[in-house]
């Protein structure tokens, strides 16, 4: 694999980021200009400029609502990814093994501590989240801690911080609030269909579950654009930091070790939403072990097969 420096991978990662915030809010306006144009009752000679028109006047109300949307992402996060994965802060006196783990890194690499957190479940796996050094944290199930050696551990610990120092996890951090958007918008519009199915077949009915349907249709592209995006961002992120791992650690057989164990039981119960589990050093929701190598499972897949990393990590 083609070696990317540390500052050009945070400068690739810086610059995403900026992409992606500029991406998603112009989905967002093209789709609005889209639906007021559908549902223009002028002749379509005169939809264009009234819908021009009309637009117009919308912007600013279409950018404060994106810009409050991702204020309160922004603020309430961690909290929410807390929520999503069931994790709660550890304390060093709880357990000093895993804070020793976390610090002898973060020393020899020359990083600011971040945050602890636990997940009560048996199964194996771990990720990172924040988007600053006052948010980051470093995420470890209770199977992960117990089931692995200390080499082992440190080697997961090690990717989870390399994630934090390339910035990945601030890409992925803005990545998941855009698309609960258009995720939060169609859900909404679904049980609108759904609750004003009942009584009645009127104009003014027919015409209104129109609209909807037409809202629908957009937000669903919406979504789909904004998974695309998410896809887009390279799954090299995981081989990068499986590399800075073995580099922190100098032991990349040891990362190689905790992988395959992590391989046979990543299942966290807790993890529902497909946008959190993207956080993990190992899918929750996929099962590398049913895809083949070449199936569109892999393609459309948050993560490469971990099979190809613990591969790679012997051969280093």
């Amino acid at each position: 694999m083609q070696f990317v420096g540390l500052h050009s991978q945070i400068r690739k990662n810086n610059f995403k980021s900026v992409v992606l915030l500029i991406l998603f809010p112009a989905v967002i306006f093209v789709l609005v200009w889209l639906f007021m144009f559908f549902v223009g009752g002028q002749q379509p000679e005169q939809r264009f400029y009234s819908t021009n028109t009309n637009f117009v006047h919308l912007i600013p109300w279409i950018s404060i609502g994106i810009l409050v949307w991702f204020t309160i992402a922004f603020l309430f996060h961690t909290s929410m990814i807390k929520k999503a994965t069931g994790s709660v802060s550890l304390e060093r006196t709880q357990n000093k093994r895993v804070y020793n783990l976390v610090e002898n890194l973060c020393i020899g690499s020359g990083m600011k501590m971040p945050k602890i957190n636990l997940i009560e479940d048996d199964s194996l796996n771990a990720f990172a989240s924040g988007i600053n050094d006052s948010t980051y944290t470093v995420s470890l199930s209770r199977g992960i801690i117990n089931k692995l050696n200390d080499e082992e551990l440190e080697g997961v610990i090690a990717h989870e911080l390399t994630h934090i120092r390339n910035r990945d996890v601030r890409l992925l951090i803005v990545s998941i609030i855009f698309v609960g958007i258009f995720a939060f918008i169609t859900e909404m519009l679904m049980r609108s269909i759904r609750f004003s199915g009942g009584g009645g077949s009127s104009s003014g009915k027919k015409g209104g579950g129109s609209i909807i349907l037409v809202a629908l249709l957009l937000a669903a592209v919406g979504y789909l654009l904004s998974s695309l995006f998410r896809f887009a961002l390279s799954k090299k992120r995981e081989y990068l930091a499986d590399a800075g791992s073995a580099e922190m650690t100098r032991n990349p057989l040891a990362l190689a070790s905790a992988l395959e164990k992590i391989s046979s039981d990543s299942r966290i119960e807790a993890v529902k939403q497909k946008d959190v589990a993207q956080l993990f050093i190992d899918n929750p929701q996929e099962k590398p072990k049913s895809m083949n190598l070449n199936s569109l499972a892999v393609i459309f897949s948050t993560h490469p097969p971990i099979e190809k990393r613990i591969d790679i990590l012997r051969q280093l």
